[in-house]
């Protein structure tokens, strides 16, 4: 059987190395950029000029009973001109350059006209996660959010959902509010009216104003580590991220194959909102917006979607290809279809178990006969791609050299190596906050991730760079020994494989390490040989012998102290709220302090105990 890799249409990075007197690390890429759109709008236009009946993104229609129906499909041209129209009824508005569009519910096409026209409005663009709205209480980070970005004009697709949140914000601000269909009293207005506007010369000479240095979209972090900020993103960003990944791809898709982009991807993170969709205007392809997400009960739905379209290439989170390894596994056809036409897989936002790379390569060689290339990208909002390992990775950790454009600096601090990164898609601040952009970049003007990384080779480093967990993650016992978060994390659920979806590390001041993970129901029911549910895992004594063999043979070899788990405490809520972010990855920090209740257990003894060989 063959086992080969197909070919990936990348050309090689072709990086310079400077080593410097105080131990940091320069990388530069040897790639060539292609020349920068003007921006985002007229890479748009172009393409909508050349493929107006090419379907630009679809969703599936909401159904009286809350269930998905028939694909609802938005073509390049149609979205031209609503896009156009809607630009007409924000400039006679008074909504442009200062004054900014706010966007509270999730991907759909009547999203993205907004989103394209607030850009050639010249109004920052600013998407808010949808459970900022949906919160209820005081809606503080949706107000901390519009403090911010102070927003002219609000939308929502359904005022029945978003209403109370729309409220609250008026409270405070002079708003317009839109929604898809009118709320009763004219408390918003119908965007279809708005749709119904005649554009003007006032849009071309809009569009025509803008420069690279225009003000096109506010994302916000995650708040994982306070309060979220408002990062500024250029139109040379957008554009810039464009040039990246046409100065990286070697070989392109001929332009009459239109290619298919399937996403859950949260378009409030730079993911889902700035990437793919440079991708999509970039090669005319076709976004459909998956509404499935990778939690229990909520990924039927992506199943179905995956058995109709056929991708060439597929990114996502570990969380979601969990949840897809699992299926697929279960499911012949299913498996079959994904990997019919698929070229390479991408997975970013946190690292991926040595257990989920092992049964994806497996169930590509079932259904192919070969390997399927698995790459990844490394990023931060405020920096979007700093690093793609764009070969096959033959296993989890490298994040590979840095994209076209940008330079990377591994700087030292304490043990590690923070990774900082400088040009043509960093952010030039945090919106509003001054004091914070200054604290964010060195005397170089490099931003500090405040994350690590190696050389996989110190020798050899054009092998790249492997990622090496959070500077400020980490943290010491009682014993003053640190604690590197990120690896002993990893270590764990490969020691553990296939048993945990995830765990999180606790032992801050205290005399050793332990854990707090869930468990990966599917293969927790095949271990038990039981059907039951996740509060009846945890205490089945097949789950428990496992967990104890396993932990103690990963004790046994791991070495010092802050390498070992004491012990395991199974979790039976599901992480929730602040605990998991928008794309899926576990907030560390968040976890340990909601649950200090099951903290206190695990360090009571009220935990699977590894035996003492």
């Amino acid at each position: 059987m063959r086992v080969d890799y197909a070919p990936l249409p990348f050309a090689p990075h072709g990086c310079t190395f400077e080593r410097r007197a105080d131990g940091s690390l320069l990388i530069t890429p040897g790639y060539t950029l292609p020349e920068l759109w003007p921006s985002i709008p007229h890479l748009f236009i172009d393409r909508a000029a050349r493929f107006p009946g090419r379907t630009l993104v679809a969703r599936r229609e909401l159904l009286p009973d809350g269930s998905r129906g028939a694909w609802r499909r938005l073509s390049f041209g149609e979205a031209l001109g609503q896009s156009r129209a809607l630009t007409q009824a924000l400039i006679d508005r008074g909504i442009g350059p200062e004054a900014s569009v706010m966007v509270l519910s999730g991907g759909a096409p009547a999203h993205l006209v907004v989103n394209l026209a607030a850009q050639m409005a010249r109004a920052p663009y600013a998407p808010l996660s949808v459970n900022y709205s949906l919160a209820g209480g005081d809606f503080a980070r949706l107000r901390h959010c519009a403090d911010i970005c102070r927003p002219r004009l609000v939308y929502a697709d359904d005022w029945r959902t978003f209403l109370p949140a729309m409220r609250a914000l008026g409270e405070e601000h002079d708003l317009i509010l839109v929604t898809d269909e009118a709320a009763p009293g004219g408390e918003t207005l119908a965007l279809g009216d708005l749709l119904a506007t005649v554009p003007t010369s006032a849009v071309d000479a809009s569009i025509a104003a803008i420069t690279p240095d225009t003000h096109a979209k506010t994302i916000f972090t995650s708040g994982s580590t306070g309060k979220p900020k408002g990062v500024i993103q250029t139109q040379r960003i957008l554009t810039g991220i464009v040039a990246q990944h046409e100065a990286m791809y070697d070989a392109h898709d001929g332009e009459n194959e239109a290619k298919a982009y399937l996403s859950w991807v949260p378009w409030s993170h730079v993911g889902g909102n700035n990437t793919l969709p440079a991708d999509i205007y970039n090669e005319a392809a076709c976004l459909y917006i998956d509404d499935g997400r990778p939690l229990p009960g909520q990924f039927a739905e992506t199943i179905r979607n995956l058995r109709e379209i056929a991708l060439h290439e597929y990114n996502s989170t570990p969380i979601f290809f969990s949840e897809l390894v699992t299926a697929m596994e279960a499911d012949a056809s299913l498996r079959d279809h994904f990997f019919a036409k698929l070229r390479f897989l991408s997975y970013a936002s946190a690292g991926l178990s040595e257990d989920l790379f092992r049964r994806l390569q497996d169930l590509a060689v079932a259904a192919t006969g070969k390997r399927i290339p698995i790459i990844t990208k490394y990023g931060t909002t405020e920096t979007q791609g700093a690093t793609i390992a764009s070969w096959p990775l033959e296993r989890t950790g490298p994040i590979g050299l840095p994209f076209a454009g940008n330079v990377l600096k591994l700087a030292p601090v304490g043990d590690k190596f923070e990774i900082r990164i400088k040009g043509l898609t960093v952010t030039p601040g945090y919106l509003g906050n001054p004091e914070a952009s200054a604290a964010a970049f060195d005397e170089e003007g490099f931003y500090r991730t405040g994350d690590a990384a190696r050389l996989v080779d110190p020798e050899r480093p054009e092998l790249g760079l492997e990622f090496d967990g959070r500077v400020t993650e980490n943290f010491k016992l009682l014993s003053g020994t640190w604690v590197h978060v990120g690896a002993l994390r990893m270590a764990l659920l490969d020691a553990l494989d296939p048993l945990l979806q995830d765990a999180v590390i606790a032992g801050e001041g205290r005399m050793d390490v332990r854990a707090l993970a869930w468990m990966r129901l599917a293969d927790a029911r095949k271990i038990a040989a039981s059907d039951g549910e996740a509060a009846e895992l945890a205490e089945h004594p097949a789950i428990i012998t496992h967990v104890a063999r396993r932990l103690a043979r990963y004790n046994a070899s791991a070495g010092g102290q802050s390498r070992r788990v004491a012990a395991l405490r199974l979790l039976v809520a599901p992480a929730a709220g602040d605990e998991i972010a928008d794309k899926g990855y576990i907030n560390q920090r968040e976890v340990l302090r909601r649950r200090e209740a099951d903290v206190a257990a695990l360090y009571r003894g009220e935990a699977i105990v590894p035996a003492a060989d």
